[in-house]
């Protein structure tokens, strides 16, 4: 038998199975049906951006600079918090049932964006928006981790982070055509944007049910012979496909039969016996989340106020930026699996802080025209998207099984609250004030988080690269072999 139990341990070679899989079509729909996420967390971010000019004018909002990184804001709260509740309850309640209720938020949320009336309600559907992505990152990052094959998980992570791109492309293009004031009214043209994600989020919605809870989660939580039925009916597919499968290559995992697992193991185990990990994590999310949400929260203000372009226009900037976004994980993304995780790391937050105080300076300088500009950020974002990737890559295959997924609520939100929520409100202001050195100081400050984050990754990083997810961190249940 593959799975036995002894008294209260479990003997399993179930994770081991799910690593020695081919990667096959069982794989694609995890992806197409989990990694939407990363695309409508995109389309989000873009739509702020892009519909910022829009709801300026807008005669029933008619917002200023502030209040329109002040809304930036409510979404990343919203995310913050989305994120720890949500993630609290995947560990507790299983991936499964929790990727249909944070989809479900966000459906219902984002198209109540489009009906807002004034700044009060914008903000609280915003927030809501954002509490539903929050809560896909804990449940859908866990659950790919979980399904995904040890020897390409780093490259697999880091292509889904990078559709986020896909996602802002999609809001770019479409904000370029519904904002189209000959083709929507002034105040329909941004309404019928926040639409675009409810329908991409109704057409996935019933792709999930496709998708069995994860084996690693049911092991820990007293499901062993659901998790076997599982792995056997996805090894079953392959079978069908003409697939040979060799034997797992590392020795069955024993575990404890345990009851639920209490916020103080769970802290204790972040905070003390993986001290170093926490620091890692926290300080990736937290430079990355600054540099990313201060400086794209604010591009249509720095686009509208520095260069004239027009608002309607916007999404033409957005596009190429989006481009140089999702090729960076897409071309790096082997990297992380071959050269391994802490140089990769390491390489790609200092490039992406060094070139953007290189390009600020010339922003500084007024040397840049709107196209050299984009260029620059294209270039920059190329790196820091790779960059930004690997951080969730990171917190999410650095702590035991257990706690995964609140692991990455954990860090995501105190990373988004430290860097995010305060960045696109901060820049926000610092547009504002219309002074090029004003907003070159806060690049600096984007720069130097980035630079420090690599130093941290470098000297503390973890060498996951191609190992099974319990080798990494081995499970709190885990029994050490006698």
């Amino acid at each position: 038998m593959n799975t036995t139990e002894i008294t209260d341990i479990v003997e399993t070679d179930l994770p081991a199975r799910l690593d020695r899989l081919p990667w096959g079509r069982f794989h694609v729909l995890i992806v197409a049906a989990l990694g939407i996420t990363w695309l409508l967390d995109g389309l989000e971010v873009t739509l702020a951006g892009a519909v910022a000019s829009a709801l300026k004018t807008s005669p029933a909002l008619h917002f200023d600079n502030a209040q329109v990184g002040l809304a930036g804001s409510a979404y990343i709260a919203g995310a913050v918090f989305g994120a720890l509740g949500f993630g609290w309850l995947t560990d507790r309640l299983g991936r499964r049932k929790l990727f249909f209720a944070t989809l479900s938020v966000y459906l219902l949320a984002t198209a109540a964006t489009a009906f807002s009336w004034n700044f009060a309600s914008f903000m609280a559907f915003r927030a809501l928006t954002g509490a539903g992505i929050g809560g896909e990152y804990a449940a859908i990052n866990s659950t790919i981790q979980e399904f995904t094959p040890a020897r390409v998980r780093g490259w697999t992570d880091l292509s889904i982070n990078g559709t986020f791109w896909v996602g802002a492309g999609i809001g770019a293009a479409g904000s370029l055509v519904l904002l189209d004031p000959h083709l929507l009214p002034q105040d329909w043209g941004w309404r019928a944007c926040f639409f675009i994600g409810a329908v991409l989020a109704l057409i996935i919605l019933p792709m999930r049910s496709w998708i069995p809870e994860s084996p690693r989660w049911l092991l820990t939580h007293g499901g062993h012979d659901e998790a076997r039925a599982i792995v056997e009916a996805i090894e079953a597919r392959f079978h069908k496909a003409g697939h040979s499968l060799d034997a797992p290559a590392t020795r069955p995992l024993r575990l404890r039969a345990h009851g639920r697992t209490s916020m103080r193991t769970v802290l204790q185990a972040i905070f003390v016996r993986h001290r170093r990990r926490a620091l890692v994590g926290l300080s990736l999310m937290t430079a990355q989340a600054f540099f990313y949400n201060a400086i794209f929260f604010t591009y249509a203000l720095v686009l509208t106020d520095f260069y004239r372009v027009p608002g309607d226009e916007v999404g033409l900037y957005l596009l190429p930026f989006a481009l140089g976004n999702f090729l960076g994980p897409l071309v790096l993304g082997r990297l992380f699996d071959t050269l391994g995780r802490r140089t990769m790391i390491a390489a790609t937050y200092a490039l992406a802080g060094v070139l953007l105080t290189a390009s600020g300076y010339l922003f500084e300088q007024g040397w840049l025209t709107v196209t050299t500009q984009t260029i620059a950020w294209m270039v920059i974002f190329f790196f820091a998207s790779a960059a930004a990737s690997s951080a969730y890559l990171t917190v999410s295959e650095s702590f035991p099984l257990e706690i995964r997924a609140l692991a990455i609520a954990v860090f995501y939100a105190f990373g988004t609250g430290l860097g995010g929520i305060a960045g696109p409100a901060f820049f926000g202001r610092l547009v504002d004030t219309h002074q090029r050195s004003e907003v070159f100081s806060g690049y600096l400050v984007g720069s130097a988080l980035m630079i420090v984050a690599a130093l941290i990754a470098a000297i503390w990083g973890v060498d996951a690269e191609r190992k099974p997810l319990e080798h990494v961190a081995a499970p709190l249940s885990a029994v050490p072999d006698e």
